[in-house]
């Protein structure tokens, strides 16, 4: 049968359906195996065959006939499970079946009504019933126990994931009297790739890679019911289909997480690195990367306080095999959370580190010839991947930090950052990136890697300049600030946050950073910008503890910062006498509506960018974007820890905090006055008026004296100077540590589907169904 005539048939067996008024009997298979045994359809092709509006009538109009055609099809992968698909036709009427349920399962999911369905029980569908779906052929005849629709789908899925010779390469020598049993094989011994618990990497087979892909996105489409649901951060129940798929039912969880896990960080992208190589071969692996990664931060999800407190008391067990010692702490019930934060190999780590950093790098490469290189679109669900690697194992975090291996995922995030900060539609981008710097900047060590040259010379519309990796943060933090879109002004904390926790390591900062520290200063201590939020005096006292920090911990090396802050002086003036009686503060408001954002540029700086940077652009109009949950406020996400004399971590309990607000938002002049007052008392001023009392003098005195009308030889003053004893008592180091809460967790899992929605598009596995997680928006 020609294809053509495969698609004209499987049209007719649609329109039947939608047009049968009375129930088709489950018993007639000669109706139902027009749908999967006598086509070749690819999965686009059921997407296009069977429209939304008829899988809605025969919803609304023909409830039982729906119900059979799904109760058919997955009925049809258990008997191919069970069979170990030893026949061509076999893995046809498989594959059929798995597009036909991807293509459904959505409008299952929209209808409240139905979204049961798949939780319920067939009659005659026991999970021994001598006629229904039979999963564990061992058990007795006799056990009546009745297994639902969904675990039966996601069991036969499972396994079909290591079926020989349809999904994973056979052991035994082909032939029909060898064909191996997918319920008697040991799935670990068929891992799909080299890496995390498995050494040998099995030959590419794309016809392989092919049917994974498939399977997973139905996989993914089952577990996408969530999206289904109004967001809430009080809802407690968890996703049932992930819950039972990551359970203890599910013998192939282990096999499955490692080999989804070495799929991802094994794949490289650029392969053998022949030019335009990607034009001229299909690369299927990617494909099946793409699902993976999907399918693993999925599966991940877990309650927040649950996760961080398994990951903790997972740090001192080692990796378990599949049959675990019954002594040993049991960890989260989900085995994919479970197993990824026992992973603690130092070999394993470095291969899932460079996996990672090399695909996040992939993007930024650069080449002589336009577009010979491929590059990955899927680096939003990496980012993903590592938050949760680093919130749920904390060795591996600790394992990143050790090295200046972390520098080879900064590069990119801070990339990715600058180039998305002047687009709309990739808002949930700049916030991820942000809370991984955020994460990490709660470490010590990473404040300390940041103090390695920065050699790399990735385009970026940027200023030049010659610096550390620190130096190269703050620019492209100023730049988000000064330069990206209104609806990052909620993350200016978090950008702050970080600058303030790795301040204290910082040795030595270029003249570009130590600018734009002081331009950002400068644009938020303007009286008309404190005055205009009651939260916008935070900015302010972020920044003088970064100096503050630097001032008292690592002032012999930061002679630009000094400098920088002498020639500044007025600023912290200005500050100290900032007028707080009612005309001056309705004066300033004024002035507000003259000035809509703060100070775009800065007088100090030269704005000549990198060679072969591209400004940062705007979306596209047209382009869909996902609606997000709001964060909560840095307070919220962050908790205080006091580095003690030997380096270790004392946390501080929540109290009333220096940088105080009051209730109704500074809506009255006199409200605002009695603000301003009670704040503007706590600006931690001390130390840096010091030293400008100390050193102005001198720098005055040694210009006037040696005429001098060059920096560098004011700076060469500096880098000799000292301040030993002059100032005041080194202030205890602050570091605010991300803390997760339920906010956050809405938040994460609001993002991940609607980054999942938007790049899951050749099928438009969920367009146009009734999404309540989050909107789908056009710019």
């Amino acid at each position: 049968m020609g294809n053509a005539d495969s698609k004209l048939h499987f049209r007719k067996a649609v329109i039947q359906l939608t047009t049968k008024t009375q129930p088709v009997e489950a018993t007639d298979d000669a109706f139902w195996d027009q749908f999967w045994c006598e086509t070749s359809t690819t999965v686009q092709d059921v997407f296009a065959l069977v429209p939304a509006a008829e899988i809605r009538a025969v919803r609304e109009e023909s409830p039982s006939n729906l119900a059979t055609l799904c109760y058919k099809a997955v009925e049809k992968l258990v008997q191919g499970a069970n069979s170990s698909c030893p026949s061509e036709k076999e893995r046809h009427i498989i594959l059929n079946c798995t597009r036909l349920l991807t293509r459904i399962l959505p409008y299952i999911f929209e209808d409240a009504d139905w979204r049961g369905f798949f939780w319920s029980t067939v009659p005659g569908a026991g999970r021994a019933g001598e006629r229904g779906i039979r999963l564990d052929a061992d058990m007795d005849d006799d056990d009546d126990d009745s297994r639902p629709l969904a675990e039966s789908l996601l069991l036969a899925i499972a396994d079909l994931l290591f079926c020989p010779d349809f999904t994973v390469q056979t052991h035994k020598k082909t032939g029909p009297d060898s064909a191996e049993d997918i319920q008697s094989i040991d799935s670990c011994e068929y891992i799909w790739e080299a890496g995390v618990g498995f050494a040998q990497s099995p030959p590419l087979n794309y016809v392989h890679d092919l049917n994974r892909t498939e399977l997973l996105k139905l996989l993914l489409t089952c577990f996408s019911e969530a999206m289904y649901l109004p967001p809430s951060s009080e809802s407690k129940s968890p996703n049932p289909w992930v819950t039972f798929f990551s359970s203890t039912d599910n013998r192939h969880a282990l096999p499955l997480f490692t080999s989804l896990l070495n799929v991802v960080c094994a794949y490289d992208p650029v392969g053998f690195g022949f030019p335009y190589n990607h034009l001229l071969f299909s690369d299927h692996r990617e494909q099946l990367v793409e699902q993976a990664v999907q399918i693993l931060i999925v599966t991940l999800e877990h309650e927040a306080g649950s996760a961080a407190s398994a990951a903790l008391q997972a740090m001192d067990t080692p990796t378990s095999p599949p049959d675990m010692d019954e002594q040993e702490p049991a960890g989260p019930n989900n085995l994919f959370v479970n197993y990824l934060s026992r992973i603690h190999r130092e070999e394993d780590f470095s291969f899932i580190l460079k996996g990672l950093a090399r695909l996040l790098n992939n993007p930024l490469i650069q080449t002589y010839l336009p577009h010979s290189t491929k590059k990955i679109q899927f680096y939003q669900e990496l980012l993903i991947l590592f938050w949760k690697l680093c919130d749920f194992n904390k060795k591996f975090l600790f394992f990143v930090l050790k090295s200046s291996d972390v520098l080879d995922m900064l590069v990119p995030i801070l990339f990715y950052l600058n180039e998305a900060r002047a687009d709309q539609s990739r808002v949930g981008l700049m916030h991820i990136s942000v809370f991984i710097l955020l994460l990490l900047s709660g470490e010590r060590n990473f404040g300390v890697r940041l103090n390695k040259p920065y050699t790399l010379r990735v385009p970026m519309d940027i200023p030049v300049f010659t610096g550390t990796h620190a130096d190269l943060l703050i620019v492209i933090f100023h730049k988000i600030i000064t330069c990206g879109h209104q609806r990052l002004q909620p993350l200016f904390d978090c950008l702050l946050t970080v600058i303030v926790n790795i301040s204290p390591y910082l040795k030595s900062l270029s003249m570009v950073a130590a600018n734009k520290l002081l331009h950002l200063l400068e644009a938020f201590s303007t009286p008309w910008f404190l005055f205009s939020s009651p939260q916008n005096n935070h900015l302010v006292f972020f920044l003088l503890e970064v100096f503050n920090n630097i001032i008292q911990y690592q002032f012999d090396g930061n002679c630009n910062l000094v400098y920088a802050i002498i020639r500044k002086r007025n600023v912290f003036h200005q500050l100290a006498n900032l007028p707080s009686d009612s005309a001056s503060i309705q004066q300033a408001l004024q002035k507000k509506k003259k000035k809509p954002g703060i100070s775009r540029t800065s007088s100090t700086e030269a704005t000549e960018a990198m060679e072969g940077s591209r400004p940062a652009v705007p979306a596209e109009p047209g382009t869909l974007k996902a609606s997000l949950e709001a964060t909560p406020g840095i307070d919220k996400i962050t908790e205080k820890s006091q580095v003690s004399e030997d380096g270790t971590m004392i946390s501080i309990p929540h109290l009333n905090s220096a940088v105080t607000t009051a209730d109704g938002g500074g809506s009255t002049i006199e409200l605002l006055c009695f603000q301003v007052l009670s704040w503007k008392t706590k600006l931690p001023l001390q130390t840096i008026m010091r030293l400008l009392q100390v050193l102005v003098p001198q720098v005055e005195k040694i210009c006037i004296d040696k005429g001098l009308t060059d920096e560098s030889e004011i700076l060469k003053f500096l880098q000799h100077g000292t301040l030993v004893g002059l100032l005041p008592v080194p202030h205890p180091i602050l570091i605010r540590k991300y803390q997760a809460n339920a906010g956050t967790a809405m938040w994460f899992r609001t993002y991940m589907w609607g980054v999942i929605y938007l790049r899951n598009v050749d099928p438009p596995v969920w367009y146009d169904t009734d999404i309540r997680l989050f909107e789908i928006q056009r710019i």
